[in-house]
């Protein structure tokens, strides 16, 4: 009887919610990832952009978006992205937190945050791939990020895409929004040439404890856009050592890593 092959998993840098809008850099970069991947039957995305506890999943329909930002252009706020809602991915999702004993809350009618859409839009331009979402915890023990990625796991043996959304440094106040091609400044790369490092080598321990890294006080003021790296990670774990591959790199506005991460 042969096994199907795993999905695998991913990470996305998600930047700006103006790359929704965009066609170049980051954007085009994210449609040929995707391309280069099998397409999945459908997407359990782990977004920075919600935070709640116990985990919540939703929504099981289509449902409008959230458009968790503000003062950007008019044009941003009519974006769409209307994939299909699906009871049944709900409920395999449901299934598989549940047996971790994690006591999942279903929220039907919870819409995507642009964590989600902003880039779906461009690895599923078509909208044609079931999504779900799955929220996180913040300034919880790194244990409980790696218990929600290892309860996702078993869903990549189903064809489902396991998704997270954040960004490696994460320091808005510190971003240079006036220069978008600025060279990273030095604690941005310090962190993300560490975690670069970790991640090739797979040490899973030295991910979860983080703060002890070069840069990481400035890289990561608040946890919730690096969470969504640990929960993946720990979901590639489960099948044993992944292999780990950068499909994009490079840095915007100076310190916000844009840094992906494929697991196979």
């Amino acid at each position: 009887m042969n096994t199907p092959p795993l999905m695998p998993i991913g990470f996305i840098g998600h930047g700006s919610p103006m790359t929704a809008l965009e066609k170049d850099g980051a954007p085009a970069l994210w449609t040929q990832w995707a391309k280069a991947m099998p397409k999945p039957r459908a997407v359990v995305m782990v977004s920075a952009h919600w935070i709640m506890k116990p985990v919540h999943i939703g929504p099981n329909q289509t449902t409008p978006l959230i458009y968790d930002f503000y003062g950007f252009p008019d044009e941003l706020y009519d974006a769409r992205y209307e994939a299909p809602g699906s009871a049944e991915l709900s409920k395999e999702v449901f299934e598989a937190l549940s047996a971790a004993d994690l006591k999942p809350i279903e929220s039907h009618q919870r819409g995507l945050d642009h964590g989600a859409w902003a880039p779906l839009i461009h690895l599923y331009p078509q909208a044609d791939v079931p999504v779900i979402q799955v929220s996180i915890g913040t300034r919880v023990p790194a244990a409980e990020h790696i218990a929600l990625g290892r309860a996702l796991a078993p869903l990549r043996e189903k064809g489902i895409l396991i998704m997270g959304s954040g960004n490696i440094t994460h320091n808005l106040r510190a971003a240079n929004f006036g220069h978008r091609e600025a060279p990273p400044v030095k604690w941005a790369k310090d962190f993300d040439d560490w975690v670069a490092d970790k991640l090739v080598n797979f040490d899973l321990e030295a991910l979860a404890h983080y703060t002890q890294a070069p840069g990481a006080r400035f890289a990561v003021p608040t946890d919730d856009h690096y969470s969504p790296l640990l929960i993946v990670a720990a979901a590639a774990s489960v099948h044993g050592t992944p292999q780990v591959k950068f499909p994009i790199e490079g840095f915007e506005y100076e310190s916000l890593s844009m840094r992906c991460v494929e697991f196979n």
